[in-house]
């Protein structure tokens, strides 16, 4: 199947039931059993329900691994990860990485013995460096949030298995439609499915997909032990969500090409970041990499104040954290979806005061165009 067929066919497509074509909410917690142990593969839903199996199914399908876990949303779905490994053990994970991925290995996760490194990725020398005797993993964020830095993952998933690490990538931005990490090397895969996936803003959910057996087996173990899990009626939204995954994503990528060229001849602005502009150091490595270079786009406006004064008058752009909505969503990282990382580390990341991101939308172009030409006067 090619990937927009997928999208719609792949997983459990329709109920074998009933044969109806969207799959129904299962919205039931035990099921009856006609003796003990003697259940038709369900016997409680924090183990599985069939609704969330479908969706577990269908990321599967799409990143091609060995099995998929739908959880509560995207930290449950890394916390339930990390829970991989052992107190003692240490993890190097991308230094421009989400806030909240940073807050929970420093702020949590450490607490229980889970021992954490932030390097620049996008050099395979930065992660040389930091390989231990007791470090089990590399965790990538491809593209990188907010300065979207491309890493090759199938140079870290090779350098990895040379030291019998684990290769674990965050696929948000990039989705399973333009980029499939599995592929490449990568052992295990996270999405905040709240974002591409769900598409518009009505589900917080969290996704990650294994590449073998072995896995599998650890990480249900943990779901079904933690008990993180996405429920059956969140589950139905995000299949419908990423049915449209496609369509959606191959606009908002032309949206945002004019968007680039429109922020790069401004003057207001200082610098734009995005991984299609040909000046961007990572650009061929990303063309290589994916099969698009996705809607999010960061751009400097010099200081706090003008990005202040930039939120202020758009009209399109809503003022939010998330990204990867039907809407085109603004924000400053540095107060907003960074604020938990320290000053001083973000002015070493370059995640400035007057660093805006934006998440393009379906919205007609004309009218973001002429909504960011205004703002910007």
């Amino acid at each position: 199947m090619r990937r927009k067929t997928k999208l719609i066919h792949g997983g459990i497509s329709e109920d074998p039931a009933t044969g109806a074509v969207s799959f129904p909410i299962y919205q039931v917690s035990t099921y009856k059993q006609e003796g003990v142990g003697g259940h038709k593969g369900f016997e409680y839903s924090r183990t599985g329900n069939p609704t969330r199996n479908a969706l577990e199914e269908l990321i599967k399908d799409l990143e091609g691994g060995e099995a998929g876990f739908a959880f509560g949303s995207g930290m449950a779905a890394m916390t339930a990860v990390m829970m991989l490994f052992n107190s003692g053990d240490h993890v190097i994970l991308t230094d421009d990485v989400y806030g909240g991925s940073f807050r929970v290995m420093t702020k949590v996760l450490n607490r229980l013995g889970i021992d954490s490194t932030f390097v620049d990725t996008t050099d395979l020398e930065n992660i040389k460096r930091e390989i231990r005797a007791n470090t089990k993993a590399i965790h990538l964020e491809t593209p990188t949030n907010p300065l979207l830095k491309i890493t090759d993952i199938k140079a870290v998933a090779k350098l990895a298995k040379e030291h019998n690490l684990l290769t674990i990538v965050d696929n948000t931005f990039s989705t399973p439609y333009w980029q499939n990490p599995i592929e490449l090397g990568a052992d295990i895969v996270l999405h905040s499915a709240t974002k591409y996936l769900g598409g518009h803003s009505d589900v917080v959910a969290g996704l990650a997909v294994v590449n073998s057996k072995e896995l599998a087996e650890e990480l249900h173990f943990i779901q079904n032990s933690t008990g993180g899990i996405l429920g059956p009626q969140d589950s139905w939204l995000l299949i419908r969500g990423m049915r449209t995954l496609g369509i959606r994503l191959e606009e908002m990528e032309s949206n945002t090409a004019a968007i680039v060229a429109f922020l790069q001849g401004h003057s207001a602005v200082k610098k734009v970041f995005y991984p299609g502009l040909e000046t961007h150091p990572n650009h061929e490595l990303a063309k290589r990499q994916t099969r698009g270079f996705g809607g999010m786009v960061s751009f400097d406006v010099g200081s706090a104040e003008n990005a202040d004064r930039l939120l202020s008058k758009v009209k399109y752009f809503t003022l939010a954290e998330s990204l990867g909505a039907v809407e085109s969503l603004i924000s400053v990282p540095a107060r907003m979806t960074h604020a938990s990382i320290p000053a001083e580390r973000r002015a070493e990341l370059g995640i400035t005061d007057g660093l805006v991101r934006i998440s393009v939308g379906l919205e007609d172009i004309e009218d973001l165009l002429e909504d960011l030409a205004q703002a910007l006067e």
